[in-house]
């Protein structure tokens, strides 16, 4: 009814009395949320609203921690920077720890702090400072609105990070002051869908009214019950969608109540939670009359409102005094918890007659779910907009995957890992164009997300704005002379031209290819200099004739530049180059023509590691990074990094490991790595991979390759198919063996046949042939490498053979 939330109170069983009730002595917590756009808007419109003057943001305080307090009492006495960072490494990396537990933790510590010397002289100032304040800052979200000029209540400031006003007192004291405090939060989670709205509506003509959708669409939650649930809110994390497999959900219900369980303490519940949905475990209930509150949850408390409403139905509650009760359970308030554990037995006898031993009973089992029951109200309202994004991602998957990507190109990791998703549900997202791209992610009319300008570096907006605006109002550019004569070269610069030029945003002209516009021989200027010079000359004419009396564009003659004759980038060359532009490669991985070897030969990941601690595995990646370095002995050791589909690892080598393998630890090199995952000296609890045998990733599928075993879906077996194969194995012929594996997932019939005559070559070109015959899949068998088959799935990119 006042429009706060969109979601209908009554058909989700939401309290009022849990947000505001007579009883209540404090204000509630009123937090907002908004896209990252319309934040602003609202505090706009509050300061227009309220006025300037009764308005504020919120101071925060910093303050000075155990280790920075070592550093700055260290600075001012001027002590080697390297002596200072040793005494604050000398501090466990524990959260929120403090010098007094580190001096009783690390006896070490203690002795130099008891010490009479300059450190110990450090030690002690350290922590008589521990906890001053540092510096202030401004709280992210909160604001304060009063009903008259602030100044009337708090002491207030000006701010060089804020035009508004800016609070003296932080959070903790603001609303003993009697001031009201509201959270704006600008959630990214509502831009993506507001900008993957805009898409559909642009690439479909579809309006769609986010409120009104169907709540209970068939292929929203099949995405559920599947648990393709990555990009979308709440419910993406690895251990919600191997929940989600399990629980099937097919109501909003059930993905309020996992909302709501997923959380430290309620998820041992999660079990059960499915086990009664399918049937598998009784509902069993407190008490009779609570049916009615927890047959959604199948009898299981997750809620705070159903904390509430049992106070309420057994014992004769208010909300309001039933909020009481919850929050006196929640803060484990021991004598208030004593008082109204006497007034819920008394409540209950008197209105239903139930005996004391019952109605203990009952309240134990509020007193458990009340240290964790989560806000129903919040687990609703998050758990419409996830399913909003799952609605959307369901139906209109590029849309809304060019919005997840929009909403993350500042992220490489993230980048990267939502192109792999796409690849995954089949989207193929294509590099940037500059006939097709716009600022953001965006969906061709093929169905296809295509990059965006903006994410490349380099290219800001206000050189894509112009780009895009000038393309969409006269035509696609020609060439890369036809765009330096139409672009705004003042913000469109050679910085501009080369990004573009190396993500391949020219690319699509005719006849040209990335390494002519890059190509420079030493004293010449390379294509893109004469190509923003022509420009500057053609725009500059194109003024000068524009002024005269018979002016005109269509009499300005200038030469326009050859293209240098020189060979195409390398497939490695341009991948890098594009790495080196955008942070991520577009176009492929290095990794690619290894898809077959990493599928076979590796054990996991480079970041799935801590799954086989104290084990050896198998990783392979491309080095990324390495140096030398010296020991305090001065002995070399080396430093490196191997990157493979989905991360980057960190490695060292040591002594006669380093010597007998630096030839390997050169940039570029692609590695297959055997090692053990150990615990780190003196670091308990991280984990490491050290590598002890090294291979060229070139050679090992020679190595270790002991036969092809070739899997047939004897449903799909033909007079064609049978050919194919047989010419195939004729034409590859090799030194692997070759096992046929024929299977009928319907009649559950496996039928293993070696092939005597036939021995093959496992090669790109035989498993490209393999994999373009219906029904066959192709995977090698290794020789000296144990891997369990479940490891594999770990990998994101897998070779399809």
């Amino acid at each position: 009814v006042l429009g706060i939330t969109n979601i209908d109170p009554i058909k989700y069983g939401l309290l009022f009395e849990r947000f505001l009730n007579p009883e209540r002595v404090s204000m509630p917590d009123i937090d907002t949320d908004f896209d990252d756009e319309g934040r602003q808007k609202v505090i706009d419109y509050v300061v227009d609203k309220y006025g300037y003057n009764k308005v504020a943001q919120i101071i925060t305080f910093g303050t000075m921690a155990a280790k920075s307090s070592i550093k700055d009492v260290a600075r001012v006495k001027d002590l080697p920077l390297s002596e200072s960072n040793t005494l604050a490494k000398m501090v466990p990396d524990q959260p929120g720890i403090t010098l007094s537990k580190a001096f009783a933790d690390v006896k070490e510590l203690a002795d130099i702090k008891n010490s009479d010397t300059e450190h110990g002289k450090i030690l002690k100032l350290a922590q008589k400072l521990e906890g001053s304040v540092r510096n202030t800052g401004i709280h992210a979200a909160g604001i304060i609105i009063a009903p008259d000029d602030l100044t009337e209540y708090i002491p207030v400031s000006t701010s060089k990070e804020s035009n508004l006003l800016v609070t003296q007192f932080d959070g903790k004291v603001i609303e003993d002051a009697g001031m009201l405090k509201m959270d704006f939060l600008g959630l990214k989670t509502l831009t993506i869908i507001k900008n993957a709205i805009a898409l559909v509506k642009k690439n479909r003509g579809i309006e769609i009214d986010i409120d009104e959708i169907d709540m209970e669409d068939a292929k929203t939650f099949e995405l559920y019950q599947k648990a393709e649930t990555i990009g979308t809110f709440q419910f993406e994390s690895t251990g919600m969608r191997k929940y989600l497999q399990v629980l099937k959900p097919n109501t909003l219900e059930d993905l309020i109540a996992m909302n709501a369980l997923y959380r430290p303490g309620p998820m041992e519940f999660i079990p059960n939670f499915i086990d009664r949905k399918h049937g598998k475990e009784p509902v069993v209930y407190p008490h009779e009359l609570l049916e009615g509150i927890l047959s959604n949850t199948y009898g299981i408390m997750v809620y705070q409102e159903q904390i509430m409403q049992t106070a309420q139905i057994m014992a004769g509650y208010s909300l309001g005094q039933a909020d009481l009760l919850r929050r006196a359970m929640g803060k484990k308030k021991v004598e208030e918890m004593a008082k109204q554990k006497e007034i819920f037995v008394k409540g209950a006898k008197e209105k239903h007659d139930i005996d004391s031993k019952k109605a203990e009973d009952v309240f134990a089992v509020m007193e458990k779910f009340a240290a964790y029951g989560f806000n129903r109200s919040h687990s609703a309202a998050y758990s419409v907009v996830a399913y909003q994004t799952a609605f959307l991602k369901a139906n209109y998957p590029e849309e809304y995957m060019a919005s997840v990507l929009t909403n993350n190109q500042n992220n490489i990791e993230k980048i990267t890992f939502f192109i792999d998703e796409c690849k995954r549900q089949g989207i193929e997202v294509l590099g940037p164009d500059i006939n097709e791209s716009s600022m953001d992610f965006d969906v061709n009319k093929g169905g296809k997300i295509r990059f965006g300008l903006g994410a490349i570096k380099g290219s800001g907006e206000a050189a894509v704005e112009p780009i895009v605006s000038e393309r969409n109002e006269n035509g696609s550019y020609s060439d890369i002379f036809n765009f330096s004569e139409r672009v705004n070269l003042r913000t469109v610069n050679k910085k501009t031209f080369e990004s573009l030029a190396m993500a391949g945003a020219f690319d699509g002209f005719p006849d040209t290819h990335r390494n002519q516009f890059l190509f420079q021989q030493e004293g010449e200027t390379n294509l893109i200099e004469m190509a923003v010079k022509y420009g500057h000359n053609f725009q500059q004419e194109k003024d000068a004739s524009q002024q005269s009396l018979f002016g005109g564009e269509g009499g300005i003659e200038i030469p326009k530049p050859k293209l240098p004759a020189v060979d195409k980038f390398t497939e490695i060359e341009k991948l890098k180059i594009e790495k080196d532009v955008v942070g991520f490669y577009i176009s492929g991985h290095p990794l690619d023509q290894f898809k077959i070897e990493i599928d076979s030969f590796c054990t996991c990941p480079v970041e799935g590691i801590e799954n086989y601690k104290n084990k050896v595995i198998h990783l392979a990646g491309i080095i990324v990074k390495t140096s030398e370095r010296l020991t305090k002995k001065g002995q070399p050791f080396g430093l490196f990094s191997i990157e493979d589909f989905n991360g980057t690892i960190d490695m060292a080598l040591f002594g006669e490991d380093y010597l007998k393998n630096k030839h390997f630890l050169v940039m570029g090199n692609f590695l297959y790595l055997t090692g053990r995952v150990e615990e780190r000296y003196n670091q308990p609890g991280l984990w490491e991979f050290r590598p002890k045998a090294f291979h060229l990733l070139t050679e090992i599928r020679n190595e270790l390759s002991k036969e092809i075993e070739l899997q047939v879906d004897a449903t799909q077996i033909n007079a064609i198919i049978v050919d194919d194969l047989e010419r195939i194995v004729k034409e590859y012929h090799g030194k692997c063996l070759l096992k046929l594996v024929l299977y009928d997932t319907e009649e559950k019939i496996k039928i293993d046949l070696m092939a005597k005559k036939y021995l093959v070559d496992p090669s790109n070109s035989f498993f490209k042939e393999v994999a373009d015959i219906d029904g066959i899949n192709a995977k090698i068998i290794s020789s000296g490498v144990e891997i369990s088959a479940d490891t594999r799935p770990a990998y994101k990119k897998f070779a399809k053979v």
